[in-house]
């Protein structure tokens, strides 16, 4: 039956219209499935990066800033994020990690909320950080926190809802949450909705604009692939941005950043978004990496994801004994993220066998194996050798 299960695998590979992408990425024959934590670096990126240390840095030095372009590097960077995420031009900056960004962003949506309203809600099964940073924002804005589980947020708003945390994604199941409806029920109660994209941008369509989300906030080492800790990048609806609020004003987001005045007065657009000095060298990694983005569209990146992690289930299904694991990501597609989560009893251990056998994904403890499914450089033949090692692993 395994023979089965990899001569399908070689003719999904041999159909599929984005198999040749994988030539862009430095890999090895490694399985790589963690793409959800960090992406493989694309082949062009190093030479591109020595350009910027020798002639940008090393010869032009603080020329660069103009020359070179340094200077509006994060909102030329974020419009070429835009239609990964659904944006118009003008509405991305790029710059500072995602925690940052989450601040800014719930402390700003608090703001932009109708008077007299107090109550900050937050995805309860959230990533750790976010939780920890919109607990903070509540505290200094004097916001009620409420945590409520996705599923249940739209029982949970009111008139004292301000704005509302969500992810996209959930980083441990692969849970894919209904952003259209979600943001709907927020702007029916009249809050603000504030999502995370880390485990969605580069992964799925998501259409920021189209179905109306204020803020959102999103990494770019993911499935981006812009490298270990790129900056993160913070979206400002336009309708948004004359009266968005940065509580972290600073000088690069000034509307005369070289006046050196005393007083703030903020730059318009989503430049605003900005806060110190770029990080340039983390900065114009990314953009070169999202070079292998020319060309590809995010409806077939969602729809080799989908086949992927159908087949890797199908392949679970087959190679793994019964009983080993379960899957806790949703079966349904319009649920399920671009990742496979299983629990299983001995997770750690089990990990470790597998990356020791050349097979790379991740857990989260106690019980959980992650495996992460970039379909710009994943391919079937990758799935049907994960699940088959995985079955050997756990083999009494």
């Amino acid at each position: 039956m395994s023979e089965t299960f990899a001569a399908r695998a070689a003719a999904l590979d041999a159909a599929d219209r984005l198999a040749d992408l994988r030539k862009l990425f430095t890999l090895d024959d490694t399985v790589y499935l963690d793409g959800n934590s960090l992406g493989a670096l694309p082949a062009h990126v190093p030479a591109r990066v020595q350009e910027v240390l020798t002639r940008e840095w090393g010869e032009l030095r603080i020329r660069s800033w103009d020359e070179s372009g340094w200077w509006t590097a994060p909102e030329r960077i974020g419009d070429r994020i835009a239609p990964l995420v659904g944006a118009a031009a003008g509405q991305i900056v790029v710059g500072d990690s995602t925690s940052v960004n989450v601040f800014k962003a719930v402390v700003a949506a608090s703001r932009l909320a109708p008077e007299g309203r107090d109550e900050i809600l937050v995805d309860a099964t959230t990533f750790p950080t976010d939780g920890y940073i919109a607990a903070s924002a509540a505290r200094m804005t004097g916001h009620r926190l409420v945590p409520v589980a996705p599923a249940e947020v739209p029982d949970a708003l009111g008139p004292r809802t301000a704005a509302v945390l969500l992810n996209h994604v959930d980083y441990r199941t692969g849970r894919l949450h209904d952003l259209p409806g979600l943001t709907a029920a927020v702007h029916a109660a009249g809050g603000l909705a504030v999502w995370d994209l880390c485990h969605s941008a580069g992964a799925l369509p998501v259409g920021l604009d189209a179905h109306g989300v204020d803020l959102a906030v999103g990494c770019t080492y993911k499935y981006l692939n812009g490298g270990p800790g790129s900056p993160a990048y913070l979206y400002v609806a336009e309708r948004h941005q004359a009266a968005f609020d940065s509580p972290l004003p600073g000088w690069t987001s000034h509307a005369d950043p070289f006046g050196m005045t005393p007083g703030y007065a903020p730059a318009d657009g989503a430049v605003r978004g900005r806060v110190g000095t770029p990080d340039i060298l983390s900065m114009l990694a990314l953009e070169a990496s999202l070079d292998v983005w020319n060309g590809v569209s995010i409806e077939a990146v969602r729809a080799k994801s989908l086949a992927l992690t159908d087949f890797f289930l199908e392949c679970v299904a087959e190679h793994v004994p019964e009983g080993r694991v379960t899957s806790v990501t949703p079966a349904a597609h319009t649920e399920r993220g671009s990742q496979v989560a299983l629990r299983c009893e001995d997770a750690e251990p089990v990990m470790s066998a597998l990356i020791a056998r050349g097979v790379v994904g991740d857990l989260r403890r106690p019980d959980v194996l992650r495996f992460g499914f970039t379909p710009l450089y994943v391919g079937f033949a990758d799935v049907e050798r994960a699940a088959r090692v995985l079955g050997e692993v756990l083999k009494p």
